[in-house]
């Protein structure tokens, strides 16, 4: 139930182009944005869990394909060049989450603040500015790592899209060659990615224990 209704607003935020039209459509239905920043955080933990499958099967398959005896170089290039644009679809989509995440969370902690002046208890608004403070803290260790595994994407598609390109256009027993000399290091960069990736889906794990204690 919770997903359609995400879905439903989702579509009037679309067509309004106003965030702040979204989060009010929710909260009149009972969702506020703490709720919203956990389903995103959890659409952020899901497509971290495609990216980190989607990457190793990129490493599985350039291993199997750079070290085929005999066969068709075209079909070699062909699965090449697919795990290159499937890795950057889920690199893409996971880019797109966390800037989801990132707009609620800041759209959170500037109402919280600004309820803050709506105390008349000085004992309630004080434990209410340390549980913020606490938030945003835990928050922040989380959007590291987040960041910290999104960076490390990048640099790994780039190599993924350059040995593509090499091979389409070198279709020969020397191309490949020449990438088995370039294998390793991209085989280092994919296991970090998915090292920073394994800790970011512990961070946000870890992350929505705290925003729902």
């Amino acid at each position: 139930m919770f997903n359609k209704l995400v879905l439903t607003f989702s579509v009037l935020f679309l067509l309004s182009g106003c965030e702040n039209t979204y989060y009010s459509a929710m909260e009149q239905v009972g969702l506020h944005k703490r709720d919203i920043l956990v389903d995103r955080i959890e659409d952020v933990r899901d497509a971290q869990v495609e990216v980190k499958d989607q990457f190793s099967s990129a490493l599985e398959r350039f291993t199997h394909e750079l070290n085929f005896d005999g066969g068709e170089l075209a079909k070699a290039y062909e699965v090449v060049n697919g795990e290159y644009e499937e890795s950057q679809q889920r690199a893409d989509e996971l880019k797109d989450r966390i800037s989801g995440v990132e707009r609620v969370a800041e759209a959170l902690f500037e109402e919280w603040d600004e309820e803050l002046d709506q105390y008349t208890n000085s004992a309630l608004r004080r434990q209410s500015a340390a549980k913020l403070k606490e938030t945003r803290v835990n928050y922040g260790r989380m959007l590291s790592a987040m960041k910290t595994a999104e960076s490390k994407m990048d640099p790994v598609l780039d190599t993924l899209r350059d040995q593509s390109l090499y091979l389409k256009h070198n279709l020969n027993a020397r191309a490949v060659a020449s990438l088995k000399n370039e294998f390793g290091s991209l085989k280092r960069d994919i296991n970090i990615l998915i090292r920073d990736v394994e800790t970011s889906i512990a961070a946000a794990d870890s992350f929505m224990v705290t925003l729902t204690d």
